[in-house]
């Protein structure tokens, strides 16, 4: 099945480039690709419109760990919808490789892979358990930018055609 299919029966819907609170523009590729190899920068968690999505805050205070998870799904979205822009086309990636998890959290909150979890269970439902399978991290961090939950980057293997 092609992942535009299997996200279409899911219901899902990828989010419009993120649309920064600054207003200013970044000196970095949001997603880059070099040789078989697509490099995806932190990832926010996105509202459809490519605005930052709700709540914001740190998770365990002000934002409960089921928060955080959806947080997480939003961010792979928003992953997904920029590879979509950088490759033309999400059937290209043949192999998730690397995710790594930075999560916001209030001091003493421990379930930072339960969080990160949100990304990897999407990941996985959306391009099978082949393509889909990936080596991880999941850190706690004292802030992320603008105040998100959660921040996701990975790596994934592409194929060669362009």
């Amino acid at each position: 099945m092609r992942i535009e299919d299997r996200l279409r029966e899911l219901g899902l819907v990828l989010p419009e480039p993120f649309q920064s609170p600054t207003g200013q523009p970044y000196p970095f590729r949001w997603v880059r690709v070099r040789g078989n190899r697509a490099y995806v920068s932190g990832q926010l968690p996105l509202a459809p419109d490519g605005s930052l999505a709700q709540p914001l805050g740190k998770v365990g205070a002000e934002v409960t760990p089921e928060q955080g998870r959806q947080a997480a799904r939003l961010a792979a979205l928003a992953a997904f919808a920029g590879l979509r822009r950088e490759l033309g086309d999400l059937d290209r990636v043949t192999a998730w490789l690397r995710v790594f998890g930075m999560v916001n959290v209030a001091p003493g909150f421990t379930q930072v892979a339960g969080v990160v979890n949100g990304f990897s269970e999407l990941l996985i439902d959306v391009f099978g358990p082949d393509v889909g399978a990936h080596a991880r991290s999941a850190v706690g961090m004292a802030e992320l930018p603008f105040g998100v939950a959660v921040e996701i980057e990975a790596e994934v293997e592409i194929d060669g055609r362009a």
